[in-house]
């Protein structure tokens, strides 16, 4: 029988997590550092029930962490993400990050 060293199951999720160009903004704004879902939506333009909506898709794929503050949660990536300015290391799979051209 197969050893699945990858954990398969576990990292399908989090590939399917980060599988919408929205959610890798969010997680590209999350290397940088923690912020609010408000934080969030204003530097990405977007509603901030969009950015809630695709957070939580993110919380529950264990790539990002909420912490309240408040009224407020700060989202931050979770421990068990580890991000370096070129890469993010899902602990199945590392991701690397190569600038792009800009639209």
């Amino acid at each position: 029988m197969l050893r699945d060293l990858l954990q398969s199951d576990d990292c399908a999720e989090k590939l399917k997590a980060l599988a919408d160009a929205e959610r890798l903004r969010i997680v590209q704004c999350l290397q940088a550092n923690p912020m609010h879902v408000g934080a969030l939506a204003e530097k990405l333009g977007r509603d901030i029930a969009i950015i809630s909506h695709h957070l939580g898709i993110l919380r529950e794929a264990g790539l990002v962490e909420s912490t309240r503050e408040g009224k407020y949660l700060r989202y931050a990536l979770s421990e068990k993400v580890s991000s370096e300015p070129d890469s993010l290391n899902l602990g199945c799979c590392k991701l690397g990050i190569k600038p792009g051209k800009s639209s």
